[in-house]
């Protein structure tokens, strides 16, 4: 099953266990009915921002739609079992490293192709997160400002902060190691 099959499936899940309809969930992430409708059949290949707008709607933040929470006390996240998540349109790809749950705490390694970038539109969602850049080059911008960082910097922001990222380089990939925390779950 392609990947954006098995995200859409996953929303589609979500969104029926809550009892929501697509109508709510169009009104609430403010996409058009159709869209949502075209990303739960897997017919469209959703950005980041569209992913992190429905994370919330959903109360799950993106770690939650990379696959149904693990059993109860589920500690270990092996390797050959990571999800990922495939932007193809955007040259990013996030791999889940910690075991998927229905919001809380996520661990991501996403890694940028060379002059991958998440739009030139800015995006919110809930949460906090922070990072370290592991390889190559990050433009980062929060609110108006903007930093370029490389291996071994660091970040940390409020999610709900306008912000964007991209792969600065035309020659090197960038690999990030990337914490979202969505508060209050």
């Amino acid at each position: 099953m392609s990947i954006d099959l098995t995200v859409g499936a996953r929303i589609r899940a979500l969104r029926h266990a809550q009892g929501l309809s697509l109508e709510s969930v169009s009104a609430r992430s403010g996409l058009s009915i159709g869209f949502v409708s075209q990303v739960e059949r897997g017919l469209s290949s959703p950005s980041l921002k569209v992913l992190t707008a429905l994370g919330d709607v959903l109360g799950v933040g993106l770690g939650g739609l990379f696959g149904p929470a693990p059993a109860e006390g589920t500690v270990v996240l092996r390797r050959a079992e990571r999800p990922g998540l495939n932007l193809w349109r955007s040259g990013i790809t996030k791999q889940l490293l910690s075991p998927a749950g229905d919001g809380g705490l996520s661990l991501f390694l996403v890694t940028m192709e060379p002059g991958a970038s998440t739009g030139d539109e800015f995006y919110t969602h809930a949460g906090e997160e922070a990072g370290t850049v592991l390889e190559g080059a990050m433009a980062l911008t929060v609110d108006a400002e903007s930093w370029t960082l490389e291996a071994g910097d660091g970040f940390r922001f409020a999610s709900r902060r306008p912000h964007r990222f991209a792969n600065p380089s035309a020659e090197a990939q960038a690999v990030v190691l990337w914490i979202n925390c969505v508060i209050g779950r």
